[in-house]
């Protein structure tokens, strides 16, 4: 009985070692690459890597960039575990591409200090920028009629 024991658990041990072993590999080669700059993503961030509703990702120095220049700029900051950002970003994402929005995505699970930069104390948070200054912000999940009206109030009017 004890020989089975010991026979069963040095199985179970190698079977979680391969298990481990393939998730390391599979994790590897979808991080290949990433827009994110950097190889020792969160899960979460890994898991969301092929989903149409999280690219246009910017990073840190270029959101500074783009800032400074004085172009317009209008930025989702999220967290990919943040439950009302998983509500919000299926509603917003499509909002925005009907809008013609180019919306840039600032993931803080990968870039947690930047939030403080730009005063981000909860996400969801989507900020527009013009001539290098916040020109207004929304914070929270919101109903789409917010979301489109920020748009057309700040974003798109002319």
């Amino acid at each position: 009985m004890k020989k089975k024991m010991i026979i069963f658990g040095t199985v179970l041990v190698v079977l979680l070692v391969v298990l481990a072993f393939v998730v390391n590999y599979q994790n590897s080669q979808k991080t290949e690459g990433n827009p994110y700059g950097k190889d020792d993503l969160e899960q979460s961030t890994i898991d969301q890597l092929d989903d149409p509703n999280y690219q246009n990702q910017i990073l840190p120095d270029e959101l500074e960039e783009e800032i400074s220049s004085g172009e317009p700029v209008t930025v989702y900051f999220y967290d990919p575990e943040c439950v009302h950002c998983q509500n919000t970003t299926p509603v917003l994402v499509p909002i925005a591409q009907d809008m013609n929005v180019d919306m840039k995505k600032m993931n803080l699970r990968e870039f947690g200090t930047e939030g403080a930069k730009y005063q981000i104390q909860s996400t969801p948070t989507l900020v527009h920028f013009e001539d290098g200054e916040e020109q207004a912000r929304i914070v929270g999940e919101n109903p789409e009629g917010e979301f489109e009206s920020f748009f057309e109030e700040e974003v798109t009017a002319e």
